[in-house]
């Protein structure tokens, strides 16, 4: 009998192996143990004889083509006796272990492994039937091959999580079938072979193991010659398919067929599947086979192979293709290439058709007129689909293939504009690209609108807001002219995208009219595209709650219309969405995954790149905020996106500042200013403008801070933000506090705390309200405004030493205090709720800096033994996070040799040598 695993964890045949071996099973045990080649046999048994029970037994393991006179099958007491490979065993150890087994001791284990698609007599491992005795338990365990989530996990233990794709191991697990040896030789190659990450084309690439394919090779030269032709024809067709096929390409006929069948069944050459149809044992044998057929045999079995499959219905094209290519039918094969690329990209395969058509435009063998009609085709896929360098490739070829009519050319050109602004993140390269399509079109208005409505996008640097909207009045007006649907889509898409990108209110109305139900899919994918930009707009102006319905929206739409590469930006808005609100529990890993998984697309990957760089600010994590956000992988500052530019840029900027280092802030506040200036869509300054504008002030430009926050206002005027709004007032605050009025700064704090609460936009609220704290605490308390004015410098919201007064209101006495106090307590809160661990200690340094004269520590060092004080573990937690001493000692208003003592003290105490291990 065949049995399973319990539900325990444990097969059932192991657990009656232990049993047995430790006496308690009241018999002997014969263990059948069956796999094809390659499956883990071995490895099965030779785990059996490690097993606890066996340690006190008699062990023995013999291969079967060792010979009787090798096997050992008596033993006093419990015995394991393993015995491998018993497919091979000559007539005499066959009898020697029926004999055994017929009359076995009543502690022995026996267990016999064998490839049941070599035994000499199927389903007979002995060669005979056994007369077993009723005191003798027989099982049979057949070893399978490996699931893809095994195959999986050997891939990742292999070559490593970040190398491992997911495509690559589905691949791994198709062309081995899962056979746990074929698995581990493939891995074998592509440890050594593979690229930074390893895809399914590496796994082709890496073809057949010398182990399998000596196997296959050896089971079909034992066959007669006339028989090896089904196994030549399966290995041409690549896949499992039924008789009447597969000896219509072997050529034979129904006699000689048949048998020939038979004989590459009996000796295993071919396997036959549960549904009927047959095959190579292993996928990627077929390889092996392929690679010693002579050149006009394999031609000959292309040619019958395309045949057959241009008999089925429905047509498979994409196989029939690759047939009509290998038997030399160039223009069939085209035709082929045609219909399968069609059928792909309409089942919103897209992925599918750029492989198939990017390997069919590669070759020199494709005429003019093919290239006319294929280009197009791939350039659209591409467009829709997922990143692909090959593509890009291709494309800038066929834009400059002169023989390619101009209106195909521009065709093709707008593509690769699209390509290379939205997929590979070359924004100043698409937009020349997009630039010449749109005049290359003139005489197409359904193309040329494309053109000029992805034009009308203000995202990429470079071109103002004022150009991009003449691009979008070109585009619908050309669409207009053009009357196509699908054009007329794209644009309304666009259109709204645009007005909502800079805080038109009039965008909102235009998503209503999106067409979310067309019957044309091209329609839909417009429509989703449309969504999924209002989603990204709505984050960036505040709008979070209806962010989140038009993700929800966009993201099923993406996913029912075949738009991967809208999916995937949908993806990343929903990221930057949940940075937003304060969803940070688990946001990391999140965006980390999201990172390995679009690192070919750094446009999409540049959202979880930009919240891996805030976040990592918060934490502490200042080295690796720096490598997330301007690091060689980051998008650079000419093709970043607007909006992720300016975070970064604010981000980079609160660095400087909390490092006390005031040029470089002022830098990077002046350059990232500029580029906001340039572009004109000052909705987008939100996240930059209260760290520029208090860099600038305190790097002495007290009126260059005041014009930006004037022209921040300006900009603003007429237009719809809620973040932009609450933004404005804390730069004004930031702007008093950096020139000496925190009282006048602290109630701006105040208010701009209550906008980001409505929002709700939990971690400005926190920064802010912390900021109205310290300002009140500053300006009621001339005894802590030096510490408070420390506090500032600290995380870049106060005044350099001597810049002003404290401010009116220094003498309200102790219940304005005590209100501070609480607004410093209640960001402690809100920061320790979010895990900004920096931001704790921040503003508990600053709480601690204004604590009444008769709440502090009395003098002396309090005994806390081998715990950490509160000092101490303020500091592990710090520099756990990676800071050094000195920001730290800068952060907690301490001494960088005070620092350092609370480290080795904690170190100590926590028995670590390691700053990582500091948290506790």
């Amino acid at each position: 009998m065949s049995i399973g695993t319990d539900t325990a964890g444990e097969p059932p045949w192991e657990r009656r192996v232990r049993r047995t071996l430790a006496g308690t099973a009241g018999g002997p045990l014969l263990l059948l143990v069956e796999g094809a080649a390659g499956t883990g046999k071995s490895t099965l048994a030779h785990r059996l004889l490690g097993l606890p029970e066996a340690a006190h037994a008699h062990r023995a393991v013999h291969r079967a083509e060792a010979g009787a006179d090798a096997l050992e099958t008596t033993a006093d007491g419990p015995a394991l006796l393993v015995v491998e490979d018993v497919h091979r065993a000559d007539t005499a150890v066959r009898g020697r272990l029926r004999r055994l087994l017929e009359h076995p001791a009543d502690g022995l284990v026996a267990v016999l492994t064998y490839r049941p698609e070599e035994l000499s007599a199927p389903g007979l491992p002995l060669g005979a039937a056994v007369p077993y005795p009723p005191r003798l338990t027989v099982l049979r365990h057949r070893v399978r091959p490996w699931t893809p989530a095994q195959v999986a996990e050997a891939a990742t233990r292999a070559l490593g999580a970040e190398r491992c794709t997911a495509e690559a191991a589905a691949r791994l697990h198709e062309r081995t079938g899962g056979v746990a040896q074929v698995v581990a030789d493939l891995l074998g190659v592509l440890r050594d072979t593979a690229r930074q990450r390893c895809t399914a084309a590496d796994v082709d690439a890496a073809g057949a193991p010398v182990r399998l394919a000596e196997l296959v090779l050896g089971r079909t030269a034992a066959l007669a010659e006339p028989d090896r032709a089904v196994v030549r024809a399966a290995a041409v067709l690549d896949e499992p398919v039924d008789a009447r096929e597969l000896l219509a390409v072997a050529g034979l006929p129904a006699g000689a067929g048949r048998a020939a069948l038979l004989a590459a069944l009996r000796g295993a050459a071919l396997t036959e599947r549960p549904d009927g149809r047959y095959g190579l044992p292993v996928p990627v044998a077929a390889e092996a086979v392929r690679d010693v057929l002579p050149g006009p045999v394999r031609t000959e079995l292309h040619g019958r192979a395309a045949d057959v499959l241009a008999r089925r219905q429905p047509v498979p094209w994409t196989q029939l293709a690759r047939h009509r290519l290998a038997s030399g039918r160039v223009r069939g094969w085209l035709r082929a290439v045609e219909r399968a690329a069609r059928q792909a990209a309409e089942e919103g395969h897209h992925q599918r058709a750029i492989g198939l058509l990017e390997h069919t435009l590669a070759s020199p063998a494709v005429p003019p007129q093919a290239r006319a009609r294929l280009a197009p085709m791939l350039a659209r896929s591409a467009v829709v689909g997922l990143r692909s360098d090959q593509t890009v490739e291709v494309l800038a070829q066929l834009v400059e293939d002169a023989a390619l009519p101009a209106a195909v050319r521009g065709q093709v050109r707008l593509d690769l504009g699209l390509l290379l602004c939205n997929q590979v993140g070359m924004g100043r390269s698409g937009w020349a690209e997009l630039e010449r399509a749109a005049e290359e079109l003139r005489g197409r208005p359904e193309l040329a609108a494309r053109a000029m409505s992805a034009l009308a996008m203000p995202y990429w640097p470079g071109a103002t807001l004022a150009t991009h909207l003449r691009w979008l009045d070109r585009a619908q007006d050309a669409a207009a002219e053009s009357g196509d649907a699908v054009v007329l889509a794209a644009v309304a898409a666009n259109r709204a995208g645009v007005l909502l990108s800079y805080g038109d209110p009039r965008g909102w109305r235009l998503l209503d009219a999106l067409p979310t139900g067309s019957p044309d899919p091209r329609c839909r994918q417009h429509a989703a595209r449309g969504l999924c930009n209002a989603a990204d707009a709505a984050v960036w102006l505040g709008y979070y709650e209806r962010a989140g319905e038009l993700l929800d929206a966009g993201l099923d739409l993406s996913a029912k219309s075949g738009a991967p590469y809208t999916e995937q930006t949908g993806l990343g808005a929903r990221l930057l969405l949940e940075w937003s609100t304060g969803a940070w529990q688990g946001l990391a890993a999140q965006c980390e995954a999201f990172v390995t998984d679009t690192a070919d697309m750094p446009v999409i990957a540049a959202d979880a790149r930009t919240v891996l760089g805030v976040l990592a600010v918060a934490q502490g994590e200042w080295g690796r905020a720096v490598n997330w956000l301007s690091g060689k992988d980051a998008p650079s500052a000419d093709h970043a996106a607007a909006p992720l530019a300016a975070t970064a840029s604010a981000a980079l900027i609160r660095l400087a500042l909390a490092r006390q280092d005031g040029a470089a802030a002022a830098a990077e506040a002046r350059a990232a200013w500029g580029k906001l200036r340039q572009k004109g869509v000052w909705v987008w300054a939100a996240e930059l403008a209260p760290w520029a504008v208090e860099a600038t002030a305190r790097a002495g430009d007290a009126p260059g801070a005041r014009a930006m926050v004037a022209e921040f206002a300006d900009g603003l005027a007429g237009l719809d933000s809620p973040t932009s709004a609450a933004a404005l007032v804390w730069s004004r605050a930031a702007l008093a506090e950096a020139c000496g009025d925190p009282g006048g700064a602290a109630p701006l704090y105040r208010e701009a705390a209550a906008a980001f609460a409505a929002l709700p936009r939990p971690y400005a609220r926190a920064l802010t309200t912390e900021a109205a704290g310290r300002c009140a605490l500053a300006a009621g308390d001339p005894a802590g405004a030096d510490a408070g004015a420390g506090a500032a410098a600290a995380t870049g919201t106060g005044p350099e030493a001597g810049d002003g007064e404290t401010g009116a209101g220094a003498g309200d006495g102790a219940g304005r205090a005590a209100g501070a106090v609480e607004e410093v307590t209640r960001s402690i809160e809100q920061f320790t709720a979010l895990g900004a661990v920096w931001d704790t200690a921040r503003a508990r340094a600053v709480l601690r800096a204004h604590q009444p004269q008769e709440d502090r520590r009395p003098p002396g060092r309090p005994s806390y033994k081998d715990q950490l004080s509160p000092r101490e573990r303020e500091v592990a937690e710090l520099a756990a996070t990676g800071l050094t001493n000195r920001e730290i000692a800068t952060t907690l208003h301490l001494s960088p040799r005070t620092v350092e003592q609370h480290v080795a003290r904690a170190m100590r105490k926590l028995g670590t040598t390691s700053r990582q291990d500091l948290a506790p």
